[in-house]
């Protein structure tokens, strides 16, 4: 705090800037030492309530590596969050908040569940399966592409409007099942037709294999399309796009319907695939994680295998942290969760920022003064040791500086 012209002004005790010049070794130096430190801190969290320190790694590694079967469910539950997260980045690219990522999802199941509730038992099984995809991707576009209408012709607020559509949606799928339902209990039973076929003997390997078909067709899409050229430039400035003539509003309608199709197709996976069966809750809130998956990946495709890996490893095995020590619901597991990915996504912030410290903030005055002690009893010391000898000056200026701090 300093005085000019009469008033008082604050200074700040830290200043931030945008760093520009971080290597690339270094930006992962940190990533690495931020994940390790988040596992040490959830193993002290853990340790308040199980008592044990070791068991918490322990534990963690066996709920995801411990069976075959369990590797399979973290495949299986990596592929459907990379594919959520695929499906959220072209927006997200163009910077289009689209919050409504789990409302097209389960639009997308609910097309698939209304052709296997139709049409099941009259078609073959590969046929209703055709249907059933171009259902859930026409429900998801049309879902997606309704807000985006809306932003494109009275700029509406997408985040509102998509978050809201989310809503919409499940209720939807409670009316449609509440419809169905004869028994009275409103839950919609287990399918038994249009589910995806075993390959290899795996239930889950068709969905891996749209994972992977997903990853590089966004990948391409994005990269080397020109539609993924429009939309990023649409995303860094509006006025530029319009300046060398890319039609915005075009391209948010395109935009959002591809991202609408995939959350659709992601639909598909979830009741064929997987959940086999439909509910309000089926995605689980899987739409809004995928988001922080592809924010954590720079919106990268490639780096999106590795995010969704991380946050489904840390969700699987802190569930296996509280089934071992009796801990309840999934609320240990959420919190767990919580503190680890919060070490991930503060490291972003120290990647891109700098932050130092204003030394000549009051609050460092003790700091500084005791550093000013230091070395004016070291340049003391070399002195008065060329006349003295080391062992006397040692004592000569310490009884000097204790003199002169009595009398201060």
């Amino acid at each position: 705090m300093v005085k000019a012209l009469g008033k008082t002004k604050f200074e700040p005790l830290m200043h931030i800037s945008k760093r520009s010049d971080i290597e690339k070794w270094k930006s992962w130096l940190i990533r690495i030492g931020a994940g390790v430190l988040g596992l040490f801190v959830c193993a002290i969290v853990s340790a308040i309530f199980t008592k044990s320190f070791g068991g918490f790694f322990s534990s963690l590694f066996v709920g995801v590596f411990g069976s075959e079967r369990r590797i399979w469910k973290l495949i299986k539950d990596i592929a459907i969050l990379l594919c959520l997260a695929l499906a959220v980045t072209p927006a997200f690219k163009m910077k289009f908040w689209n919050i409504g990522a789990e409302g097209q999802t389960i639009i997308g199941c609910l097309m698939s569940v209304i052709c296997v509730h139709y049409l099941g038992g009259s078609l073959p099984n590969a046929a209703l399966l055709v249907i059933m995809f171009l259902a859930a991707v026409a429900g998801g576009a049309l879902w997606a592409v309704i807000p985006a209408l809306f932003k494109a012709k009275w700029n509406t607020n997408e985040t509102l409007f998509t978050l809201m559509m989310n809503y919409v949606g499940m209720q939807l799928v409670s009316f449609a099942i509440n419809s169905w339902d004869t028994t009275g209990h409103a839950m919609y039973g287990n399918l038994t037709t249009g589910l995806f076929p075993s390959v290899g003997g795996n239930q889950y390997a068709i969905n891996i294999i749209i994972a992977v078909v997903m990853t590089i067709a966004v990948f391409i899409y994005l990269r080397f399309s020109k539609h993924g050229y429009e939309l990023t430039v649409v995303g860094e400035s509006v006025n530029t796009a319009k300046y060398i003539g890319i039609n915005v509003k075009k391209v948010i309608i395109r935009t959002m319907l591809v991202s609408g199709a995939l959350c659709g197709i992601v639909g598909l996976m979830i009741v064929s695939g997987d959940a086999k069966t439909i509910t309000p809750s089926v995605v689980s809130g899987r739409g809004f994680t995928a988001i922080l998956v592809s924010w954590l990946a720079h919106f990268s495709p490639i780096g999106m295998v590795l995010t969704s890996f991380i946050v489904v490893f840390i969700t699987q095995g802190a569930g296996q942290v509280s089934t071992d020590f009796d801990l309840g619901s999934g609320a240990f597991a959420d919190m767990i969760a919580g503190v680890f990915l919060f070490f991930i996504i503060a490291c972003e912030f120290f990647i891109n920022y700098k932050v130092k410290f204003n030394m000549s903030h009051g609050i460092f005055k003790p700091l500084k003064k005791a550093q000013e002690r230091r070395a004016a009893k070291k340049a003391a010391k070399e002195i008065v040791a060329d006349n003295l000898g080391d062992a006397l000056a040692a004592d000569v200026v310490e009884d000097k500086i204790s003199d002169e701090e009595e009398k201060g």
